[in-house]
């Protein structure tokens, strides 16, 4: 009787597949360790921490993910915090945007300013420009004070507020700079354009500080009246534009003050002359 041929065992040609996994999964806790190890926020650290090695041991990738994006899951595992940027904080009246830059380079914050400020440069109120000092929102004063006043309008607080979460995030000093156009003053509180100048710059400064928890250190102002006109002062439309509050993010390399002057270095007394 003939013997039946023993078939050989399929081969698996796909167990690769399982060390591949096992790889990849590594490979995404590494980097969750680096993004963890380079929060500042210990507290998240710690929880990104224990998620990452909870999801190793459950499988929990889905909770993982939670915990890392810092928002919700939805059934197909995206997570939606990545719109705000990691963790999903978000600073107070800024929606849809990812948190400001925390650092001292300049050009990061006016793309962020000019994005977060689209409404109000697109209505005129306010206009923003890098220059080799620093960078400079320039606040019409049609928009933000009063004619011949110097009280801020709560409406602008929304505005301001954005321009302090920026100020916030970094260690730049800032000027407040306060412009009149040529038309002379000439009131019981502001005998000319050099106090309303100075006036709207200390209010900006009361407001950053008082209502936002802008550094008094960190703040100077500036008035400079009608002596460095943006337009000219023939025109209602020229003087609208001179009249303004310019913040300005200092560069690091511009001094926010001038330095005082080294003391003398001691001189050593003189000696008396030697006979020969």
């Amino acid at each position: 009787m003939a013997r039946k041929k023993k078939h050989e065992a399929h081969a698996n040609h796909e167990r690769w597949l399982v060390s591949y996994a096992d790889f990849i999964t590594l490979l995404f806790a590494f980097f969750v360790v680096m993004f963890a190890s380079s929060q500042t926020d210990k507290a998240k650290a710690q929880r990104i921490s224990d998620s990452v090695s909870d999801a190793l041991e459950k499988g929990g990738i889905q909770a993982m993910v939670h915990e890392v994006l810092g928002g919700t899951v939805d059934e197909k595992g995206r997570g939606n915090a990545m719109m705000k940027g990691p963790g999903g904080s978000q600073p107070k009246n800024v929606p849809n945007l990812p948190p400001p830059p925390n650092d001292t380079e300049l050009l990061p914050k006016l793309m962020y300013l000019t994005k977060a400020l689209s409404a109000e440069i697109r209505d005129g109120k306010l206009e923003i420009r890098q220059e080799p000092r620093g960078l400079v929102i320039s606040m019409r004063q049609a928009a933000f004070f009063p004619s011949g006043d110097d009280t801020i309008d709560p409406k602008t607080y929304e505005a301001v507020a954005k321009i302090a979460a920026i100020i916030g995030q970094g260690p730049n000093p800032v000027r407040l700079e306060g412009h009149t156009d040529s038309q002379p003053i000439h009131t019981a509180r502001f005998p000319s354009n050099w106090e309303l100048s100075s006036a709207r710059g200390i209010s900006m400064l009361h407001l950053l500080s008082d209502r936002f928890g802008i550094p008094h250190e960190r703040l100077a102002v500036v008035g400079y009246a009608d002596t460095v006109p943006k337009d000219t002062n023939d025109t209602e439309e020229g003087r609208a534009r001179n009249r303004r509050v310019d913040i300005v993010i200092l560069n690091q390399r511009v001094a926010p003050q001038p330095e005082a002057a080294p003391p003398p270095s001691p001189q050593p007394p003189p000696t008396a002359p030697q006979k020969h």
